[in-house]
């Protein structure tokens, strides 16, 4: 009678084990950001926004991927210039964000290392939300709506300076959850600090660290497009702190450097800002997120265990539409020049998530093993199923977060010139067809551009001051 009552419990475990990999549909948020990418690269920019409309949840409060759909849709629509659409999407992705702000993360922090990162919601990136708001700010300039964009210009440079202090904060309050965890499993802090884990990840992983940074959490093209904002509207002493700091993060870059100085002019009474262009280049394709698999050394090691790996997140880089854009004006020739890699951007941060994604992962391998391991030690036939019901969940669960907001550009640059006399501009992708503009009757303009591949059609807007 002991055996059968030892048996319904196992099986039990069996069930629900050999459950859970199905009900969470294995890896689908990786599946559906193939799909999108696929059109987004392709610059179906209709069915891109289909797709990524349908992913967004109707519920009051945000699950699953609802804030990374809102925040793809919020791009689409941009690139479409539906301004109005793009606004609301990033508006619904502003308000998730704060939703997520005011949650507590210990219930998703015990779920990963159970399963993995893809049972937690996405909750967005610090230059998520940075992005969010310059976005919100370009829609409202070219509506001419400029007030408004003076909120988000100065919401997107508050996030950047409270992002510091809010991530050494969450970081302090996920090692100390992750504490706990490892010290109720006494195999967890061992195999989280085995010195030949970092090794395999080193081999694996080369260059995850191998990179330049930015400060922490800061977007120089946020920071310099703000201070073009505030020039170009009368706060000089804004702008010249703005523009300050990002030639400061940029450096060779005569373009900002002149900014700088003719702002710095313009405060001290000298001259005043007048016929000039600035053509921004949004260019290419940032980043997306690959899995692979690491085979780790476990201090419970035996051959009773079936399966010890990892599944671990990796930066993959795509390409740049185009390595730079000549504007042709009057018989002169301006090429843009880089202001803003948001590569490095992304890696910023991303490097500094990694250590709590990797401890997360080895914490829920050694759950998973010990379980192995627990159920082969009892020797009975029903516990040998269970074990390998535990093996395969372990494998099924077994998958990286590869989440990411793919429809950022590579990188940003930036040109600065006269005026064309005759409000002709000729933009000269290398190799390609030109792009000619007409530049309206105005003070100043921008002339804002975004390629995504070298076969896409660029998109164009024009916005005069």
């Amino acid at each position: 009678m002991n055996g059968v009552r030892t048996g319904y419990p196992l099986l039990f475990a069996i069930l629900t084990l050999l459950n859970l990999p199905f009900s969470s549909g294995c890896n689908a948020p990786k599946d559906h950001l193939k799909v999108f990418n696929t059109h987004f690269e392709t610059s179906n920019y209709e069915n891109s926004a289909l797709f990524a409309q349908k992913k967004i949840g109707k519920r009051k409060n945000p699950k699953g991927e609802d804030l990374l759909w809102a925040v793809q849709l919020g791009t689409v629509e941009r690139i479409r210039q539906d301004y109005q659409k793009s606004t609301e999407c990033f508006d619904k992705a502003e308000e998730m964000l704060k939703y997520y702000d005011e949650q507590s993360k210990i219930g998703d922090i015990i779920g990963s290392t159970v399963a993995s990162d893809n049972v937690i919601p996405y909750r967005g990136e610090e230059y998520d939300g940075i992005m969010i708001n310059t976005y919100k700010a370009l829609n409202f300039m070219a509506e001419g709506k400029m007030d408004l964009a003076r909120v988000e210009f100065n919401r997107a440079i508050d996030r950047q300076r409270r992002a510091k202090e809010k991530f050494s904060k969450e970081i302090n309050k996920l090692r100390s959850e992750l504490e706990q965890k490892q010290q109720q499993n006494k195999f967890s802090k061992s195999n989280v600090e085995n010195p030949k884990t970092r090794e395999l990840l080193a081999q694996k992983y080369p260059n995850l660290y191998n990179f330049e940074v930015y400060p922490d959490f800061v977007n120089p093209f946020a920071t310099y497009l703000a201070g073009i904002y505030f020039n170009l509207v009368g706060d000089h002493s804004k702008a010249v702190y703005l523009l300050r700091e990002s030639y400061g993060m940029v450096g060779n870059n005569a373009y900002m450097l002149e900014d700088l100085t003719i702002t710095e002019g313009i405060l001290n009474g000298e001259g005043q800002l007048e016929n000039t262009v600035w053509l921004i280049f949004e260019n290419g394709l940032g980043p997306v997120k690959k899995e692979f698999r690491l085979d780790i050394p476990l201090f419970i090691a035996t051959n009773k265990v079936k399966y010890v790996g990892i599944a671990l997140p990796k930066l993959e880089f795509r390409n740049k539409a185009y390595p730079y854009l000549v504007a042709k004006v009057d018989g002169k020739s301006y090429k843009t020049c880089l202001v803003s890699n948001m590569d490095r951007v992304i890696q910023t941060e991303f490097s500094k998530d990694f250590k709590g994604i990797l401890t997360r992962a080895i914490i829920s391998a050694t759950a998973k093993a010990v379980a192995q391991y627990a159920l082969e030690e009892q020797g009975s036939s029903i516990a040998s199923i269970a074990s390998i019901a535990v093996a395969a969940y372990s494998f099924a669960s077994t998958a990286a977060d590869v989440r990411i907001w793919t429809a950022l550009p590579k990188d940003f640059q930036i040109a600065r010139f006269p005026k064309p006399k005759n409000g002709k501009l000729k933009i000269i992708p290398p190799g390609h067809i030109p792009l000619d503009i007409d530049i309206p009757r105005c003070n100043n303009a921008i002339v804002y551009v975004r390629i995504t591949t070298n076969q896409a059609v660029p998109v164009y807007e024009v916005i005069a001051f």
